[in-house]
């Protein structure tokens, strides 16, 4: 199946998307959804000299969530790159009547999405010179880019990630204990219905500042299964044994999280969603050059915090940006 063309997105102008065709599974159709912003010629001349010129940027969501952050969009173009985020199978744009929201059973079938998603980035530049490229993900995307940038050392020149879920909540050894009883459970029926573990809290902490379809971000999340979250823990395990990225990181993380079961005012200034202490931690198995960068107040999705505390996030990308080696200074390997 072809692609049917770009199209202008529910944000509006000047965002456009593009579906792109997947291979069917046991639900059916499958596209994931890429979305751009269209650029004017004043914002190419204006950005043409940012340390992010000659980058092509691939932002991927996190769990229960979608590509919506126009702004982030808008500070990374000022930088220099070209910005794109994926809608992934199952997830927001992508997401279809008769699917399971967000399922999956393994992370690395979103190898597929990825790499349709780069194919029609690269032709927008067929023909010009090789461009680097930087993943950015955020959360569960943060997992999943990790472990596809292990996989496909030769795309990666850099990867951003945005409270990433490195690690269960209650470490490893809390993993360790859990896994084999999700396990188990997503070996029986991967599709069970299980508890509802999310309070609300993090919807709590940006529903006020931030729009957004509430059908594509509900507030409590989508319904959690044993198969996506056996997925995880897999995923999990294997950044714990260390993936041996090559190309600089940068980790993006509050400097506090509140996981409790009551509501705290202050949960408007911590991540409510991860143990940032945690994922700190894990983030050193990623691979050889990461930076840590924990940022006072912010929330799980660090672009959503209060304006001041963004301003720190877009400088943090920006100095980090500027240590990004160009293609003649890469080097293959650690």
């Amino acid at each position: 199946m072809g692609l049917a063309g770009w199209h202008e997105d529910v944000l509006g102008t000047p965002f456009e998307r593009l579906e792109l065709p997947l291979a069917p599974d046991r639900e059916g159709e499958v596209v994931a959804t890429l979305v751009r912003r269209r650029r004017s010629p004043t914002d190419l001349l204006l950005h043409a000299h940012g340390p992010l010129h000659g980058v092509d940027v691939l932002y991927v969501h996190g769990w229960s969530d979608y590509f919506f952050q126009v702004e982030l969009a808008e500070r990374v173009e000022a930088l220099g790159a070209r910005f794109h985020a994926l809608d992934l199978r199952k997830y927001g744009r992508s997401l279809r009547p008769h699917q399971t929201p967000g399922f999956v059973d393994d992370l690395t079938v979103y190898d597929e999405d990825i790499a349709a998603a780069l194919d029609a980035i690269f032709a927008e530049h067929r023909g010009g010179p090789r461009r680097r490229l930087v993943p950015m993900g955020h959360s569960t995307g943060g997992l999943t880019l990790s472990l596809w940038a292990a996989r496909h050392p030769e795309l990666v020149d850099g990867l951003v990630l945005n409270s990433p879920w490195l690690e269960f909540q209650a470490s490893a050894v809390g993993r360790a204990l859990v896994a084999p009883v999700i396990k188990l459970g997503a070996r029986r029926n991967p599709l069970a219905p299980m508890p509802a573990v999310d309070p609300g809290f993090y919807t709590r902490t940006v529903s006020e500042t931030w729009t957004y379809d509430q059908h594509w971000r509900p507030d409590r999340g989508f319904p959690l299964h044993p198969g996506w979250l056996a997925a995880v823990f897999d995923g999990q395990a294997r950044v714990e044994a260390g993936l041996g990225i090559a190309v600089p990181v940068l980790v993006l993380l509050s400097d506090k999280s509140m996981l409790q079961p009551r509501w705290d005012d202050g949960m408007a200034r911590a991540d409510v969603a991860l143990n940032v202490d945690v994922v700190a931690h894990r983030a050193l198995s990623l691979g050889s050059e990461v930076t840590v960068r924990r940022v006072r107040d912010a929330v799980h999705d660090v672009v959503l915090s209060a304006p001041e505390v963004r301003e720190h996030v877009y400088d943090a990308i920006a100095r980090w940006s500027r240590s990004l080696p160009h293609d003649d200074e890469r080097q293959d390997g650690p």
